[in-house]
C-alpha cells in the first residue's frame, strides 16, 4: 500500500461526502445507530491515532470543531499527518481500509 493510494481512497471518499448538508451528516449511517457525522469523527480519529503511533507521539483526541462540514477537511488534515509520519506500508493499508470501509457503510 503506498501514499498515493490512501490519498486516492482518502479523495474517493471526500468527493462522497464534501457537498452534504446537516440533515445528511445527521442521519443514520447504514445499518448502524450512529449519525454518518460520528462514523467520519470516528474514522478521523483512527487514522490520527495511527499517525500518532507512527510519529512514536502521545494518541490525542481529535475535537469536534464547529459543525460536521469540516470533517472532510479534518480527515484530509489527519491522513496526510499520516503520510507525513512515514509509517510501514501495513499501516497504510490499516488506514486505506478503514476509509474504504466507512466509505462503504455511508
Amino acid at each position: 500500500m503506498s501514499a498515493a493510494e490512501l490519498d486516492r481512497a482518502v479523495e474517493l471518499l471526500v468527493r462522497q461526502v464534501g457537498h452534504w448538508e446537516q440533515p445528511r451528516w445527521s442521519a443514520a449511517a447504514e445499518g448502524g445507530n450512529v449519525s454518518r457525522a460520528d462514523l467520519v469523527h470516528k474514522l478521523v480519529q483512527e487514522i490520527a491515532n495511527l499517525a500518532a503511533d507512527a510519529e512514536g507521539g502521545p494518541r490525542r483526541e481529535v475535537p469536534r470543531l464547529g459543525g460536521d462540514l469540516v470533517l472532510p477537511d479534518q480527515l484530509r488534515v489527519v491522513a496526510a499527518d499520516l503520510v507525513a509520519a512515514g509509517p510501514a506500508e501495513s499501516v497504510l493499508a490499516e488506514a486505506a481500509t478503514a476509509v474504504a470501509r466507512t466509505r462503504a457503510t455511508l
